[in-house]
């Protein structure tokens, strides 16, 4: 019975996920055409609320090419790794006290290593496809996640220290209720680098190298078509929603709303995360790529310091404190 009662819980969040990727694309061409004063998708349905489903169906049925010189199975599993890898990391998000299908204690190092795992998958898929234009973006991206997966994780470790804790929902409650015991207050500068560490992560603009269509066509995802194509985005999408959930749960006070305002947690859950996600697309409607050069010097020269000054500064606070 409980075996049941799990997997149906899976499906459930598997459906939300797939929903939530299939909208966020509707959303995203809605926000950037009317900040760029366009309509966006109109025509299927109102305003374009079927569109979505249309592009799914779409995408189901194009052609699947594979490359006659391309090793064929690891061509294949690439685009699996990307969308199971974010997949699974949703299973530790907790949405409400209780409410995450894993509540584990090393929630935090387990999104880590499946956005790692991730990344190996576009790697893969820029090796397999037996093309110059992949290799360049996958060696982009190799380069890209060690840079800024650095600073990502040494962002979060003044959370850990005055958390004290690598769980999820404990990171939450140690924030308590109140609007100003969120650590964006306490962890300014932590914040800062998170979020820009984490646009570089899920390859989004203006740290979209790997895939960068002004130079190399497509990126890694040059050779794909069909279906397969289409799970490389819905990784990246499902890969937002997860960094945008951190975000949340370490710096915003997770499902507290402000002010202690009754209301269902999962609803203030929801909508913080998706305020990150908004400014996500506000960022792609209004700042111009980076070059190579830029982001490698922005990972290395400015976010690791960063980070480990507010590491140092973090821990001269506390020790003196207590």
């Amino acid at each position: 019975m409980q075996i049941l009662i799990l997997l149906i819980q899976i499906a459930v969040l598997v459906a939300i996920v797939l929903l939530h990727v299939a909208y966020v694309t509707y959303f995203e061409r809605k926000i950037i055409g009317h900040m760029q004063v366009r309509m966006g998708p109109m025509l299927v349905g109102w305003h374009g609320l079927l569109q979505p489903i249309a592009d799914g169906i779409k995408s189901f049925f194009k052609e699947d090419i594979v490359p006659e010189q391309a090793d064929k199975p690891l061509f294949l599993a690439a685009p699996i790794i990307c969308l199971v890898a974010m997949m699974v990391s949703v299973a530790v998000l907790p949405f409400a006290k209780g409410w995450a299908l894993a509540d584990i204690n090393i929630g935090l190092l387990f999104i880590f290593a499946m956005s790692s795992l991730a990344s190996y998958g576009i790697i893969l898929a820029g090796w397999a496809s037996n093309s110059k234009f992949t290799l360049l973006g996958a060696l982009r991206s190799m380069a890209q996640v060690i840079s800024y997966e650095i600073s990502l994780g040494l962002s979060l470790v003044g959370v850990m220290m005055l958390s004290g804790s690598l769980n999820l929902t404990e990171i939450v409650e140690a924030q308590g209720t109140s609007f100003f015991g969120m650590y964006i207050f306490s962890q300014p500068v932590a914040f800062f680098v998170f979020f820009v560490a984490m646009l570089a992560e899920t390859n989004r603009v203006p740290f979209d190298l790997p895939e960068a269509e002004t130079e190399l066509v497509s990126g890694y995802i040059t050779e794909y078509s069909g279906m397969r194509y289409a799970m490389f985005f819905m990784a990246e999408y499902i890969g937002m929603f997860v960094m945008a959930s951190i975000g949340v749960v370490c710096f915003l006070g997770g499902w507290n709303g402000p002010f202690e305002v009754s209301i269902f947690p999962p609803i203030w859950f929801i909508l913080k995360v998706y305020l990150i996600m908004f400014i996500f697309i506000w960022i792609r409607a209004t700042i111009p790529r980076y070059r190579y050069d830029q982001l490698m010097a922005i990972g290395w020269k400015l976010l690791i310091p960063l980070t480990l000054g507010n590491i140092f500064v973090t821990g001269l606070v506390k020790a003196s404190i207590n």
